[in-house]
């Protein structure tokens, strides 16, 4: 009796204990996997998204998005699933990816009797996100961003790029002599550095008041190196945003990545800081980003096109040499009227975005439709700028560089698909100075230099994105074909920036 009762008293309660704990942490797991599974069953047979098209898998977790995104490769996998399911895919539970011309106009255009479709929350991982400070590419809210839009506009209208020609030209000027300097002492030069260092000095000049120096330096300016790891971040919070529990555990896994991210955000707050103060600072630095990167990217991608299309290189540079009689004559209005280089800016801005990251709108309440299907409020959408101007669908032989498609339109190409500056009131406010930019700098440098490729590479499958696309080298030999560079109209412009 005394055994059984010391039993009884001392270890049957452990026991019962034991199998007390033992069941609820079964009954936990066993309503985890219900909820799990109830989820699982009502994102793929009852979420109102669930006659939309696309990977099953895609349809039940996030998971497979963020892999997509942080890989590097999420416009060529917009790509593949547009080619494979059509202009509209659901690519997450509560999100759809379109690439269809008429879904620029829904998602982004401004629709008589339709409510506006804000920016998506991707926006707020931006820079001087943390401090509470949106610019103009960040802003999510409407009518802060009209106004905006507002007193920036005329910064960028045609009399304003007019009155700023003369700097753009004396660093256009200073970069045809670099690649001469830089071209008579080496094999080769890397053109897709050059050209950065190129619009960083410009949009530094027009933004700022003063050229960062960088096309003075043999390496890249340290801001743009910095500014290209800083739009990382961007990713980063639209992958914790997907899922909430990874904000506790991601800054413990990834302490050291997330540092570095933070110290580069940070560090691009502050070079951005010093040129300007308060809420200037914040549009100084996405304007400097933004609009030095993409025009960087147009070019150089074409550079590369054209190396490897000897017919389309050999009718520009026709066209370039046989309509200036003297270097002096090319300016932003005598190559307006250059047709052939226009149509190949576009192709080069079709074939290679300068913004190939998808940018997200919010369904307004109450739903509304894009490309003819109704989704319900609060759906993630978007225009996928790789999938709409590379999409079998959009163009004949998409992959092909192929100008002459600009000149006499066929069947088989939707042009409207490709919308490199977007649509509506938050279509790119830079268009007009980028198209300066574009053909000034190329027209001089056709006009000066003969261009071989030193490097074979593979442009599309060496690229990334994060953000803004990380681009491959582009080696490539250059030679005077016998004219002389002029002295700069400026120096003055072009003096480095010391205090960067």
């Amino acid at each position: 009796m005394t055994v059984q009762t010391s039993f009884t008293q001392d270890v049957a309660p452990i026991f019962t204990q034991g199998l007390q704990a033992k069941t609820i942490v079964m009954l936990l797991v066993f309503m985890g996997l219900s909820w799990w599974v109830y989820g699982v069953l009502y994102n793929i047979y009852f979420h109102p998204l669930r006659g939309v098209p696309g990977p099953r898998i895609a349809a039940i977790s996030n998971i497979p998005y963020c892999v997509w995104l942080l890989s590097g490769r999420m416009p060529y996998k917009l790509l593949e699933l547009h080619d494979r399911y059509g202009h509209a895919v659901r690519t997450a539970p509560n999100e759809v990816s379109f690439s269809s011309a008429q879904s620029w106009v829904d998602i982004y255009g401004v629709r008589p009797g339709h409510k506006t479709f804000i920016k998506g929350n991707f926006y707020d991982g931006g820079s001087f996100a943390g401090i509470g400070t949106a610019s103009i590419i960040s802003e999510r809210k409407p009518e802060a961003h009209r106004n905006m839009r507002d007193y920036l506009g005329n910064a960028f209208s045609d009399r304003a790029i007019t009155k700023q020609e003369a700097t753009v030209a004396s660093l256009v000027d200073r970069f045809i002599q670099r690649v001469g300097e830089l071209g008579s002492r080496r094999e080769s030069l890397n053109m897709m550095t050059r050209l950065q260092s190129l619009t960083f000095d410009i949009t530094g000049s027009l933004s700022l008041g003063a050229s960062f120096g960088a096309l003075e330096r043999d390496k890249p300016h340290p801001w743009i190196s910095i500014s290209i790891n800083a739009m990382m971040q961007g990713e980063i919070i639209d992958v914790l945003n997907r899922f909430p529990i990874l904000l506790k555990v991601v800054p413990v896994v990834m302490a050291r990545k997330l540092k570095s991210l933070t110290e580069d955000t940070k560090k691009n707050e502050q070079f951005a800081f010093k040129a300007v103060q308060s809420q200037i600072a914040a549009h100084a630095s996405d304007l400097v980003i933004a609009g030095s990167d993409t025009t960087a990217t147009v070019l150089s991608a074409l550079i590369y096109y054209l190396l490897l299309n000897p017919t389309s290189m050999s009718r520009l540079t026709a066209e370039i040499r046989d309509g200036f009689r003297k270097y002096e004559d090319i300016n932003n209005l005598s190559t307006a009227p250059l047709h052939y280089l226009r149509v190949c800016l576009l192709e080069s801005m079709r074939i290679y975005p300068p913004v190939p990251m998808s940018l997200p709108r919010i369904v307004p309440d109450g739903g509304d439709t894009v490309d003819g299907i109704f989704l319900p409020g609060g759906t993630t959408v978007y225009t996928s700028p790789i999938a709409a101007s590379l999409g079998k669908a959009n163009f004949r032989d998409p992959m092909s560089f192929n100008p002459e498609r600009w000149i006499k339109r066929n069947e088989g190409d939707d042009l409207d698909a490709s919308q490199p500056f977007s649509v509506g009131v938050r279509a790119c406010i830079g268009r007009n100075l980028a198209w300066m930019d574009m053909r000034t700098t190329l027209v001089k440098l056709l006009w000066v230099y003969d261009l071989e490729l030193a490097q074979p590479i593979d442009w599309q499958a060496q690229s990334k994105m994060h953000t803004l696309w990380r681009k491959p080298d582009l080696m490539v030999r250059v030679k005077n074909r016998g004219v002389e560079v002029p002295s700069l109209v400026n120096p003055d412009i072009v003096l480095a920036r010391e205090s960067t």
